[in-house]
């Protein structure tokens, strides 16, 4: 009877709950007998799986990488398209080109990357060819040939675009530069420039070959003094002068490095102490920096420069040329841009929010994109409006004061221009503008507003290039993408000063942690946060910690810090391979 009763419970149970059950029994006989039972409730048929989001990303860079690392919403379904599977820590390139690091150390397969999120994730090895924001298509081309020995064209659907390609090289449409120079953006550049270098020196240890000739072919000329032509030049330096000088003792004295720079120092965009620093440096370890030296035309010989100053035009032989100067725009980049009315532009034009302006559901981030802070003069009526509680006609500091955060959120110009001129707040500059009055009671108009903030835009700088940049902003969109839902509903970003309520997201902020430059003899130039300047071989030590812990996986992490110890205790791999 207890049995009886006890069945009598559960099928009671079973008829009276409102779902449908899956029910496995496992009956097993264990001393005498016993019953184990599994319940396991199931959505009704009648409720609708909810369809995952179609997330398309366009390149494996460090944009495009950092947006795959940090985004963790399983609602969406991510496609990434890119003509490399793997992502490249770009730092480390000159470190290539020199042997002190394999190629191997500084690259993470993608797929590895997927691997370890709960996102549904796939890959396929192609590049963007067209973007059809109207239809949200983008059309590829597979990077791998098929039987027929053609590469097959593909058609991707999206309902969010993710644009993170990066940028090609810029050669200011400069003749020759593209048949004779080499580039440092890819890893295979690196490998490239390596086997140069070496096929450099076994070319001029040949018999045959005369002194002059021989020089001509150890000469190794730079074009670039940003960070990458300066780090190789220091790293090839180092190479040659504590590696390669042991293996090819018959030409070691004919060897030559030239830096060529445009502008009038290299290093331009750090702090002055250590561009002074570094020139000085080069120059005692007998690296010719030309400065004020533009490039007008390379063979396959010679380079042509013309001197900023003067004008005079100046043909200097060489055996290999580095271009390593500006970035440009790839063609599909270009025809998009067109597509959407960006016409004459470098870069795509993005909002604080990284979206492509003109389009939905389009972002761009990284290199191949440019944020157009919106100036603080186009919206001065919308603020003022906004500001003005009462409808007076004018805005009193206590009303001001109550937008404030949400000012300086929208228009971070604004709280960079008081901080310049040394204001502790808007209190401050308003009571300039007011002249002699007491802070509680200023009031001001329209007119008199404009006056205050009419320099603020002054302020306003384009970000760098740089990687430290893309990786913010891929993380930065990661989070976004994931907070998606929760923000529809409650907003966190800004007042919106031209519209009602609140912007979905705080805009992107870009947080500058400082900036290396590897000067070769292991010394480094640091420039962190609080024009905080360190030069030496601290630094060089800093570098090496911050690098190595920067690295995407544990494994690439192993393997560059093994690449270091090697070097140390063998030397660097001067072989071609």
């Amino acid at each position: 009877m207890r049995n009886f009763s006890f069945f009598h419970r559960f099928s009671k149970t079973f008829r009276d709950y409102d779902s449908n059950f899956k029910l496995v029994l496992l009956c097993t006989t264990v001393s005498g007998g016993g019953l184990l039972a599994y319940g396991e409730a199931v959505a009704t048929s009648e409720a609708a799986v909810p369809e995952k989001k179609k997330v398309l990303v366009l390149g494996t860079g460090w944009a495009g990488t950092s947006f795959l690392r940090n985004l963790n919403d399983p609602r969406y379904e991510v496609h990434v398209v890119s003509p490399r599977n793997y992502f490249t820590f770009t730092p480390l390139l000159p470190s290539v080109t020199c042997g002190t690091i394999e190629a191997r150390s500084i690259v993470e397969p993608v797929r590895n990357i997927f691997r370890k999120k709960h996102v549904d994730s796939r890959f396929s090895e192609a590049e963007c060819i067209k973007i059809d924001a109207v239809n949200r298509k983008v059309y590829c081309r597979a990077n791998i040939n098929n039987n027929s020995n053609e590469k097959e064209e593909f058609v991707v659907d999206y309902d969010y675009l993710i644009i993170a390609v990066g940028a090609n090289v810029n050669t200011f449409n400069t003749p020759g530069v593209t048949e004779n120079c080499h580039f440092l953006k890819e890893v295979e550049d690196a490998q490239r420039i390596r086997r140069t270098v070496i096929d450099c020196f076994e070319r001029a240890s040949l018999p045959s070959v005369s002194d002059e000739e021989k020089k001509r072919i150890l000469h190794f000329a730079i074009v670039g003094g940003g960070p990458t032509g300066v780090e190789f030049a220091a790293a090839l330096h180092d190479f040659v002068s504590e590696d390669l000088v042991k293996l090819y003792p018959g030409v070691k004295d004919l060897f030559k490095i030239t830096l060529l720079e445009a502008g009038g120092h290299i290093l331009s965009m750090f702090d002055k102490r250590i561009t002074v620093f570094a020139e000085d440096k080069f120059r005692r370890d007998g690296i010719d920096v030309k400065t004020g030296s533009m490039v007008v035309k390379v063979s396959d010989r010679e380079i042509s420069t013309k001197e900023m100053k003067s004008g005079e035009m100046t043909s200097i032989p060489y055996g290999m040329a580095v271009w390593s100067t500006g970035i440009g725009t790839r063609p599909f980049i270009k025809d998009f841009m067109t597509q959407i009315g960006q016409i004459n532009r470098r870069a795509i034009a993005t909002d604080e929010w990284l979206r492509v302006e003109g389009t939905n559901n389009v972002y761009a981030l990284g290199d191949c994109a440019t944020i157009n802070q919106r100036k603080v003069m186009e919206d001065i009526v919308a603020i003022f409006k906004k500001t003005d509680a009462d409808n007076s006609g004018t805005i009193t500091l206590k009303e001001f004061q109550a937008v404030m955060d949400d000012i300086f959120e929208r228009y971070p110009q604004v709280e960079l221009f008081l901080k310049n001129k040394q204001m502790r707040g808007i209190a401050d500059l308003l009571e300039e503008s007011k002249g002699d009055v007491e802070k509680e009671s200023i009031e001001i108009n329209i007119e008199e507003l404009k006056t205050a903030l009419f320099n603020v835009d002054s302020q306003m700088k384009f970000l760098p290039a740089t990687a430290q940049v893309a990786s913010q902003q891929g993380a930065y969109l990661a989070k976004c993408f994931d907070r998606m839902e929760e923000c529809e509903k409650n907003p966190e970003g800004p007042i919106r000063f031209r519209g009602e309520g609140r912007h979905r997201f705080k805009p992107f902020r870009y947080k500058h942690l400082g900036q290396f430059a590897p000067l070769g003899g292991e010394q480094t130039a640091a420039q962190l946060p609080g024009d905080w300047v360190s030069i030496g071989h601290s630094s060089q030590w800093l570098w090496y910690s911050v690098y190595a812990s920067k690295q995407v996986s544990w494994r690439t992490r192993a393997l560059v810090v093994s690449d270091w110890m090697r070097r140390f205790i063998f030397g660097r791999d001067s072989s071609q391979i």
